[in-house]
């Protein structure tokens, strides 16, 4: 075979391989284009069906205000009445609400994303225990209230995650021995918060106790405002340093492969997912398992989205709205706190997990 005879032969095999090649690209691009359309539908969804639970929540009570005066209200209409009603008393409540789910759902997927763990949520690792401890002690102890007490337990929940961090370090962070230290300092946190509420006057602790529970209950303004700072502020930042997550999520050895500085971002993601549980719990206490089920709920629906962080945020959202919707007014005369109502959906889900992770040979 001479070499113009190669020359020939070369190209048509050359330009199958380009066309295979393109046609590889198209579908790569057309699967993430109807991946995103997806993401944004749903996104969609869950934004609409926490605003239906917003208008809800406004709507029934003691006094009933139909829900298209609440629409009216909230852009700018409606009476006197319906105003003071809406406005004054039931929209700080439901707007923390809000508020605190999705603070909870997006700490939540950042932390079972980055540590590939579906247990490593803050109320799992510890977190909000220290924020806890950080509560009941300011208040219990040194009689702390108001916008001081959200201050101690955001800073309990900072210090907290500190601890856990460096106990957990070995030259780097494995996910599984952050969530096993974590376990175990959220119990000693436990432990700490039993001794206080059990040496502490009856009435203080069953006011530490109520917030301990996760309550919405007297949310006003005053709470609400801190909580929306707070929330535009590490919204962002969280997104932001979410732009690693993706390589993290295949391992330190290929992250770093691919060029992203680890240890650098590691801290910062937890830093912020961290932030996001300590000001939800300073505003409405450790509401449980929100962070737990939020991602999980979000992926199921986005099963190709990876973290899929601003459905599990909606998702979080949603959950505390409709829960504390069905806790003042769904299970009988006794309005309860709308931790009760998460804890009630949530410890099913992580005993199914726990059995689920056992009979296919998993630890999590």
């Amino acid at each position: 075979m001479t070499g113009d005879t190669a020359g020939e032969i070369r190209p048509p095999g050359g330009a199958l391989t380009e066309e295979r090649l393109a046609g590889a690209v198209r579908e790569v691009a057309l699967v993430r284009r109807a991946g995103r359309a997806r993401a944004t539908a749903v996104s969609a969804a869950l934004l609409a069906a926490a605003f239906a639970a917003l208008c809800l929540a406004l709507s029934v009570g003691d006094f009933v205000v139909p829900l298209r005066e609440v629409v009216a209200t909230l852009a700018g209409g409606g009476d006197a009445g319906s105003r003071f009603v809406i406005i004054e008393l039931r929209l700080p409540r439901a707007l923390t609400g809000l508020l605190v789910g999705a603070a909870f759902g997006l700490s939540g997927a950042v932390f079972q994303t980055l540590l590939r763990n579906p247990l490593a949520s803050p109320d799992m690792i510890g977190i909000t225990w220290g924020a806890s401890a950080a509560g009941v002690l300011a208040s219990a102890v040194f009689g702390v209230s108001g916008f001081p007490l959200s201050v101690c337990a955001l800073a309990g929940a900072l210090l907290t995650a500190v601890a856990i961090y460096a106990l957990a370090w070995r030259e780097g962070v494995a996910g599984y021995r952050l969530v096993l230290v974590g376990v175990g300092v959220g119990a000693g946190l436990s432990s700490l918060v039993s001794y206080l509420l059990t040496s502490s006057a009856v009435t203080e602790a069953q006011k530490a106790l109520a917030w301990l529970t996760g309550s919405l209950n007297g949310r006003s303004w005053e709470q609400m405002w801190p909580l929306l700072g707070a929330m535009v502020v590490l919204v962002p930042l969280t997104f932001l340093a979410a732009r690693s997550l993706p390589a993290m999520q295949l391992g330190d050895d290929t992250a770093r492969g691919l060029g992203t500085r680890v240890e650098r971002g590691r801290p910062a993601l937890i830093g912020c997912a961290v932030a996001l549980a300590g000001v939800a719990t300073a505003a409405a206490g450790p509401v449980g398992f929100v962070a737990f089920l939020s991602a999980p709920i979000a992926r199921r629906l986005l099963p190709r989205q990876g973290a899929a962080l601003l459905p599990a945020a909606l998702t979080g959202a949603l959950i505390v709205s409709v829960a504390d919707f069905a806790a003042q007014h769904l299970l009988g005369s006794v309005q309860f706190p709308v931790g009760v109502v998460t804890s009630m959906i949530g410890a099913p889900y992580l005993l199914w997990l726990l059995a689920r992770s056992n009979r296919v040979g998993k630890g999590g």
